[in-house]
């Protein structure tokens, strides 16, 4: 099953379930949006992507240019803004197993999909 962190309103994530959908018959949609993932969860994300905790965060939203940018982070303290605002998180996110992508190019899906 492949898991992904989906917010309808991108069409870069529209065009990547669209995807998901023609290939898998089982895709588990999490609109973080409306659910936004815990501490936890993000720290589990961020494990299967490989990332440090800002290469998750979508650095050109207002809310991050506004309360965040330029300040000195913790890792711990991105994690936190980006549970307390999950429009900060890159998106969409591909989860299958104990790895996970950003599912932003066509083609890394189409691999993705294929390990």
């Amino acid at each position: 099953m492949i898991q992904i962190y989906h917010n309808p309103r991108c069409g870069k994530s529209r065009n990547c379930l669209a995807l998901l959908t023609e290939k898998e018959s089982e895709v588990a949609i999490a609109k973080y949006l409306e659910t936004p993932p815990t501490e936890q969860e993000i720290k589990a994300i961020l494990q299967k992507l490989n990332f440090k905790p800002i290469q998750l965060v979508r650095t050109k939203e207002s809310i991050w240019m506004e309360n965040y940018k330029n300040k000195s982070l913790t890792d711990e303290e991105i994690i936190q803004a980006l549970a307390a605002h999950p429009i900060l998180i890159e998106r969409p996110i591909l989860v299958k197993g104990d790895k996970a992508i950003i599912g932003r190019i066509p083609e890394e899906v189409t691999q993705f999909l294929l390990e």
